[in-house]
């Protein structure tokens, strides 16, 4: 039973992970469409990001009322009323209309990520929990592989053909329709019951875990950095090397088919090695090569961009795991750790701004700022053996 519902949530992790990917194909396509600068169009990410802080608290209560299962099917109905909401955006050529519907959208995915990864932590021996939830993550990362050449093909391939907005309606409507699909599979799977704690405490009392905090501040580090270098990544290859954003949109692929390429390895790494010491190396190899990145030219520079994602890959899990350690309350520690995705939100933002004022290169900085946080939190807990509470 376990292993069908690893099988069944992996095809969760892959949509999400594909819905989360394609707005690095929307930020240069409305960037695109609506004539804007570097920090509007990281709006985007702002809209989509800003909702796990928002809503990743309230998602956890949802969670804890109503379960892991109908959780899961609510929050892909909501992310396909995201989808569907494309189609007045597109109607009314309106960059807000657009933006709303990527919160909404957005909210959806914060219950699949509240409801998914601790049931996924929850579905095995503590011990393998970091390894395991490193298998889902690949999933995850094999949606972001595929979204930027899905995205090209269907949506940057059309924008300079026409310059329109039209592009987006129908893959997005697909989506949608794929969505609902999904949710109709869950509610047929039987899923066993979680045991809860007797006593499950305050959200305060969650937060006294020193170990709970930290990572939510590792989670809000990686998301910003991962997101950062993605969101500008087409415009970073097109600045460096001649060519247009449908083929620049096809190498962003390779970012993300690094993530989850190293997701798989990092499924045998993870049980040799002790995770925080994996993470801390990970952590100083993603710095390493940013700053090659910004102090070369041409391919070189492009490709050592590129490599960050394979670093990026165990990051996500193996943060979650050492954060969610020893909570007394699983659900609201998955609700604070992902009410940190926020700084997907925030990151990008900021790299937006100072490439406006600096140049793209400099503000590839902030990322580094961010793994530099990694490198401590991994080194910090490199003696810990991850065992989640159950």
């Amino acid at each position: 039973m376990q292993k069908k519902i690893i099988t069944v949530l992996s095809i969760l992790f892959f949509m999400f992970g594909f819905i989360t990917c394609l707005n690095d194909i929307l930020v240069p396509f409305l960037k695109a469409v609506f004539v804007l600068d570097y920090a509007q169009a990281a709006l985007v990410q702002l809209c989509f990001f800003g909702a796990y802080g928002l809503t990743s608290i309230p998602a956890s209560t949802l969670i804890e009322k109503v379960g892991y299962q109908k959780g899961i099917i609510i929050g892909f109905v909501v992310t396909a009323l995201g989808c569907v909401l494309f189609f007045p955006a597109v109607s009314f050529h309106s960059y807000n209309i657009f933006l709303g519907a990527l919160f909404i959208l957005a909210m959806g995915v914060v219950v699949l990520q509240v409801a998914a990864n601790p049931l996924v932590a929850l579905m095995g021996p503590p011990e393998t929990a970091s390894s395991r939830l490193t298998m889902t993550q690949a999933f995850n990362s094999l949606g972001t592989f595929l979204a930027p050449m899905f995205g090209s093909w269907l949506i940057l391939s059309k924008l300079e053909v026409s310059g329109s907005a039209e592009s987006v309606k129908y893959p997005y409507l697909f989506i949608a329709l794929v969505l609902v699909l999904i949710a109709g599979i869950f509610a047929t799977v039987k899923f066993p019951e979680i045991k809860k704690h007797a006593h499950s405490g305050s959200w305060m009392e969650t937060l006294k875990n020193k170990t709970l905090v930290l990572g939510m501040i590792g989670i809000f580090a990686y998301v910003g950095a991962e997101v950062a270098i993605g969101t500008f990544l087409v415009n970073f290859i097109m600045e460096t090397l001649p060519m247009g954003e449908a083929e620049a949109a096809n190498m962003v692929a390779l970012y993300w088919g690094g993530a989850m390429a190293g997701r798989f390895i990092g499924i045998f790494t993870l049980k040799m090695f002790r995770p925080g010491k994996v993470l801390a190396f990970h952590g100083l190899l993603s710095i390493l090569l940013v700053i090659i990145s910004i102090k070369t030219t041409g391919q070189v520079s492009v490709y050592s961009m590129i490599l960050v994602g394979l670093c990026n890959s165990i990051m996500f899990p193996t943060i979650f795991t050492l954060g969610i350690k020893d909570s007394v309350s699983s659900e609201r520690a998955s609700g604070l750790l992902a009410t940190s995705i926020i700084g997907g939100a925030f990151i990008p933002y900021l790299t937006g701004q100072m490439a406006d004022g600096s140049g793209l290169r400099m503000a590839m900085i902030l990322p580094i700022i961010c793994y530099a946080y990694i490198v401590f939190f991994g080194w910090k807990f490199r003696g810990l053996n991850i065992k989640i509470t159950e």
